[in-house]
């Protein structure tokens, strides 16, 4: 008779998220869990920053910040689109606590005027922008293998004026699979975007 596997047991129950290259992946892969993580990490650089602010100019204020915690923000930020608004909130947040930081204001001062002057854009436009920058190097075949395999050009059945306005082929929609994942992933969201 063979003894049990230490891995077959009724007590042993895969993690629920596991952390790839500094991304928090859970079993939804909805990304609470890493938007978590990021605002946490974030909101202890700004507490730090904050610290020695009153010795710092708003120019190396803002180099730190960039630095510091808009990178944070920046980091895999491809891999949130499409989530609801109401999940990316913490990111916005914090972002909107490094505008207000930089310049030195009040909690809870206006911030849109604030990443204006920063030139700084909103998490969801960021976001959108990264994937939009991640199609246009694929379109343009200047970007990784990997990337350009997923989208392809849109090519009309007949000629049209439209065949040289550079858009991107849509999936099907109808393969097997989980919808949303479909919905979320790069090769449906950057035509679509795109286009």
């Amino acid at each position: 008779m063979t003894s049990p596997s230490p891995l077959t047991g009724p007590w042993w129950l895969p993690p629920r998220s596991a952390r790839n290259l500094g991304v928090v992946l859970d079993d939804r892969l909805d990304f609470k869990e890493h938007i978590r993580a990021t605002a946490q990490s974030c909101r202890f650089l700004l507490y730090n920053i904050r610290r020695i602010r009153p010795y710092l100019t708003t120019y190396s204020t803002q180099l730190l910040v960039q630095t510091m915690v808009t990178s944070r923000l920046d980091y895999c930020n491809s891999l949130l689109a499409s989530l609801p608004a109401c999940t990316i909130l913490p990111l916005q947040l914090i972002q909107n606590a490094a505008a207000r930081l930089v310049f030195n204001l009040p909690k809870f001062s206006h911030v849109t005027p604030l990443l204006r002057s920063l030139h700084w854009l909103p998490v969801a436009a960021r976001i959108r922008f990264k994937v939009l920058t991640l199609a246009y190097t694929a379109a343009n075949r200047t970007g990784p293998a990997y990337l350009q395999d997923l989208i392809q050009n849109y090519v009309p059945a007949r000629p049209l004026r439209s065949s040289t306005a550079g858009r991107l082929a849509l999936p099907p929609l109808h393969v097997k699979g989980s919808r949303s994942s479909r919905l979320r992933s790069f090769s449906t969201l950057a035509p679509q975007w795109w286009n």
